[in-house]
């Protein structure tokens, strides 16, 4: 079957989210006289991350979008630190990093090369605004926003794969899931949709991302620049 649509993992796919994370850690943080390992502390606020979503996939808490997500565990990091001084504004403030996540070095031109033959939207568990802010700090254009916001679920439920195909108008088998993790292409598999692997090797630190996936995918990249040049060359 021809591929007609990709949707797209964000964070880690195609964005740098444990450096720029860091930094806007430092920067919001450190002016309170307040200092750590600001790498550890990115990834202290991510590994909240999965925890937090299965509240919400597990029917325990109501759905809500990640920015309120992000928020209560930003503060569930902070209080492990010890840091209850930080005001209201700096912790809303760091929790809008997640909005300013800078992109890998290889997205703008593969998005730009692969746009001219597919349809191209997020399929994120990051919202809408969240989704519309990050494409203009890294001018990307996509042609709709699609995503657990969508589905009113996160990743790996299966509708949310399914309604953002359905959302562009298309099947689940004439839409590819690219992302740079092979728990999330396995259930975009089951879901019925085709899938693409791209390497990010170093997601959470020198050599500790995904350098080959661990699932059958129908597509791999060592990038998403070589991705695009591969897909390219097939359609």
């Amino acid at each position: 079957m021809v591929i007609k649509a990709l949707i797209f993992d964000i964070f880690g796919t195609l964005v740098d989210w444990r450096s720029t994370i860091a930094k806007e850690a430092q920067t919001t943080l450190s002016p309170l006289g307040l200092n750590t390992d600001w790498l550890q502390f990115a990834d202290a606020w991510r590994n909240e991350y999965q925890p937090s979503m299965e509240k919400i996939r597990s029917g325990e808490r109501p759905f809500c979008n990640l920015d309120k997500l992000h928020l209560d565990n930003l503060d569930v990091v902070l209080n492990s630190l010890g840091w209850t001084q930080v005001d209201q504004g700096s912790r809303e403030h760091l929790n809008k990093a997640w909005h300013r996540l800078a992109a890998w070095p290889d997205v703008a031109q593969a998005l730009k090369l692969l746009r001219s033959k597919f349809i191209l939207a997020p399929c994120s568990n990051g919202h809408i605004a969240l989704m519309v802010q990050l494409a203009r700090t890294n001018d990307w254009h996509w042609d709709a926003i699609a995503g657990a916001e969508l589905a009113g679920d996160y990743k790996p439920q299966p509708k949310v794969y399914v309604r953002s195909a359905e959302a562009l108008g298309f099947k689940p088998h004439e839409t590819m899931m690219v992302a740079a993790h092979s728990s999330d292409l396995e259930a975009a598999a089951k879901a019925g949709l085709k899938t693409a692997f791209i390497a990010r090797p170093d997601e959470y630190g020198p050599g500790l991302g995904e350098s080959v996936p661990t699932t059958r995918v129908d597509w791999v990249g060592e990038n998403l620049l070589d991705l695009a040049q591969k897909l390219s060359r097939e359609h």
